[in-house]
């Protein structure tokens, strides 16, 4: 009885053990890391698709949209987006002298 009980939880810990070693590890891949919406940005602006983006820099395609997010979110504060261009006046307003 208790080998037949041994064999039984032997084959439970192996499939348990087996089954946490199998986890995809890409899931976890960028967890705890910083990402740098900057660099994700200038990706963006060049014009690559989010999954090439994510693919490059080691991170998941929805940290690429959150970076997107957060950079049209400053951009409809007013706030300039660092990768965006800084925050240089347009153009128009800086050769159009003020006059009183």
């Amino acid at each position: 009885m208790t080998r037949k009980l041994a064999l039984v939880v032997g084959g439970l810990l192996f499939a348990v053990v087996i089954g946490l070693e199998m986890t995809p590890a890409s899931a976890f891949a960028a967890a705890g890391k910083k990402v740098d919406c900057d660099k994700v940005m200038s990706e963006v602006q060049a014009g690559k698709k989010a999954s090439a983006i994510a693919k490059d820099l080691n991170i998941s395609t929805s940290s690429v949209y959150r970076c997107k997010k957060k950079a049209a979110a400053a951009a409809a504060k007013g706030a300039p987006a660092k990768a965006a261009g800084g925050g240089a006046a347009s153009p128009a307003a800086a050769a159009s002298p003020a006059k009183k």
